[in-house]
């Protein structure tokens, strides 16, 4: 049987803990998407989120986020070991990028 139990050696407590090993495997990622905010209006608490996560989508700017908005999420998850990716949409700043879009095909 698998052993379920963290191992402690992992845990840096910098955020960057590899997660659970199961049976001698990779650790787990726990990930979310984030820096979904516009200006003083925010969507999600980032900040507690950034606490847990080890990896984050953040929004950008097509459909969520703006420049300050995603700098400080990039900011603090490096702070934290957070590791980066892009949450890329359609730019649709209105409707949160889940319109529908007709595209003619290339000519």
């Amino acid at each position: 049987m698998a052993d379920l139990g963290t191992d402690a050696d992992t845990d840096t407590g910098t955020g960057t803990d590899t997660g659970t090993d199961i049976g001698g495997g990779p650790g787990i990622d726990l990930n979310a998407d984030l820096g979904e905010g516009f200006g003083q209006w925010t969507l999600t608490d980032d900040d507690a989120l950034l606490a847990t996560v080890t990896s984050a989508n953040v929004a950008c700017g097509f459909h969520a986020g703006d420049p300050s908005v995603m700098r400080r999420v990039c900011e603090v998850a490096a702070e934290r070991g957070v590791r980066i990716g892009a949450q890329v949409s359609y730019r649709d700043l209105a409707g949160f990028g889940r319109r529908g879009w007709t595209c003619p095909p290339p000519s």
